[in-house]
């Protein structure tokens, strides 16, 4: 067969980003069907073939282990969520940019109030009017999906950034953008990873008089891109988002599906067939013991909530306790579980992704580094979303903190006065111990908290999950997502990636905002 008929074969869509036989050799061998290496075998000959290979950029990944929008998640519990709601496709249809029900609307559908939130706000970021051009918003959400080597939300938005005009020579790297567009690497290097570090110099440096200087309404745009997906990031990975089926292939998936779902997993056994949830009758009574513990607990905090408030020295050591001992959940436990040699095969899958940052090394560090000079706390009542952060966006980039304060409420609000099993629960105390918990892990701390409450709440195996979502989405794992709340349902558990994705991205926006302020002021 030769070169050209393989490539009508596929429809037009064979997707590569790297050099023919860089590609081949970087590929695990794994992973390559006899279609692939029937084209590593072949040369191109012709014009048109390299320009085919020069358009489309997509990030090559591994097949997914399963079926269904979620390989977290049996597929019937997210189809039977879609097949009754309606509301779903009326959304779908005004205020998704690909026009389709995608893998993340899927899931999210389980949550149909918060969905219509989440849907409007990335609409208007995206589409509406605003300071940016349209195809910058879609780069701009490339290089910080690339942060977090999210080839799901790369691949989406090269797809969206050619149809919006945009320029396919920038997608062979930052080296063929606009000198303005790359010097937003620093501010999305520090936002996905250690936002406390942004200050006003930053800014600063940014909106300089000179040619490639941003304007205070584009920079507040292209802020709150880069906070919402480096936060989408942490959901997709939390989640289990599997690649887009394409109906126009036999499979039902195109030659490289679009998901870096972590080959971690292979090594691992966390396919969704092997799930804790179907575990030995021990496990099950194992598990509901945890959720009955879990509730006479909750019940416990309320009782001395109303009988003694704790005092201001006493809320602030135990902040500084919780923060302090989150230095050990992650390197206690998940590189124990899962060491890291399994990460790096995903870093070879996906190591084309460097080419849309810079210091690809740059990563989280705790807050709270041992043996380093002390950073001081962002106080949440000092610089608030409600007080400050709100104003600011609004006034900057019309509309859009409108949007986001809804999103921000929605899915705080969100509940269902459910527990697994158990109805009238009122799961207010849960939620804002989920919340803070991320905010603790990025140095912000809100004076009127308890956050003794976090370490009653929060079991260890669930820290674990919170914090690699939070600050090291690509190494999620199904074993994390199933080694917390057994018993909950998993609509319950994407609630609780919705709260940690809307808790990350609001903490980018205040350590950003306030920079903005400061540079201001």
């Amino acid at each position: 067969m030769s070169k050209e008929h393989i490539i009508l074969s596929l429809n037009f869509r064979l997707y590569t980003i790297l050099p023919y036989e860089v590609w081949c050799h970087s590929f695990p061998s794994s992973f390559r069907s006899s279609s692939s290496l029937l084209l590593c075998n072949s040369q191109p000959t012709s014009t048109n073939n390299r320009q085919i290979f020069f358009k489309d950029k997509r990030i090559r990944v591994s097949q997914p282990l399963t079926r269904g929008p979620s390989a977290f998640i049996p597929e019937k519990e997210v189809v039977q969520a879609n097949t009754v709601d309606e509301r779903t496709n009326f959304l779908v249809e005004e205020y998704s940019t690909s026009g389709r029900l995608d893998n993340i609307t899927q899931v999210m559908s389980l949550h149909t109030q918060y969905l219509e939130s989440f849907l409007r706000s990335q609409f208007y970021m995206l589409r509406m009017d605003g300071p940016l051009p349209l195809p910058h918003r879609h780069y701009i959400a490339i290089m910080a999906a690339a942060r977090h080597q999210c080839s799901y939300l790369i691949n989406m938005h090269v797809d969206e950034f050619l149809k919006t005009g945009g320029i396919a020579e920038w997608l062979n790297g930052l080296q063929y953008v606009p000198q303005r567009l790359k010097n937003l690497n620093e501010i999305n290097k520090l936002l996905a990873h250690r936002p406390w570090l942004i200050t006003k110099e930053h800014i600063q440096k940014l909106v300089k008089t000179g040619e490639n200087n941003w304007s205070l309404p584009e920079l507040v745009h292209a802020v709150v891109l880069l906070a919402h997906y480096h936060a989408l990031a942490s959901f997709v990975f939390g989640s289990g988002i599997n690649p887009e089926r394409d109906p126009e292939i036999s499979n039902g998936f195109r030659l490289i599906p679009v998901n870096n779902f972590c080959v971690c997993d292979l090594a691992n056994d966390n396919n969704i067939e092997n799930a804790s949830l179907t575990g030995s009758n021990f496990g099950i009574v194992d598990s509901l013991s945890e959720l009955e513990a879990l509730m006479e607990r909750m019940k416990r905090l309320q009782e001395e909530r109303e009988d003694e408030e704790a005092s201001q020295e006493e809320m602030t050591t135990r902040f500084e306790k919780e923060k302090k001992e989150s230095l050990f959940v992650v390197s206690g436990d998940t590189f124990h579980s899962f060491p890291h040699s399994d990460f790096e095969d995903d870093m070879i899958i996906t190591s084309d992704v460097s080419r849309y940052i810079e210091d690809p090394g740059f990563g989280y560090e705790d807050f709270a580094r041992r043996g380093e000079e002390h950073l001081p706390t962002f106080r949440a009542q000092d610089y608030t979303w409600e007080n400050h952060g709100f104003s600011l966006v609004n006034r900057l980039y019309s509309d859009i903190g409108h949007l986001l304060d809804e999103k921000f409420r929605m899915v705080y609000n969100l509940t269902y006065n459910t527990m697994a099993t158990h109805e009238d629960v009122d799961t207010t105390m849960l939620r804002r111990a989920l919340f803070n918990y991320v905010h603790c892990m990025f140095g912000i701390r809100y004076d009127d908290y308890d956050y003794g409450e976090v370490n009653q709440l929060l079991e260890r195996s669930l820290k674990v999950y919170i914090k690699t979502v939070t600050c090291y989405p690509e190494r999620t794992t199904k074993r994390m997502y199933d080694s917390y709340w057994r018993q909950f349902k998993h609509s319950e558990k994407v609630h609780v990636n919705l709260l940690l994705m809307e808790a990350r991205m609001q903490a980018e926006l205040l350590y950003a905002l306030r920079a903005i302020t400061r540079h201001l002021t």
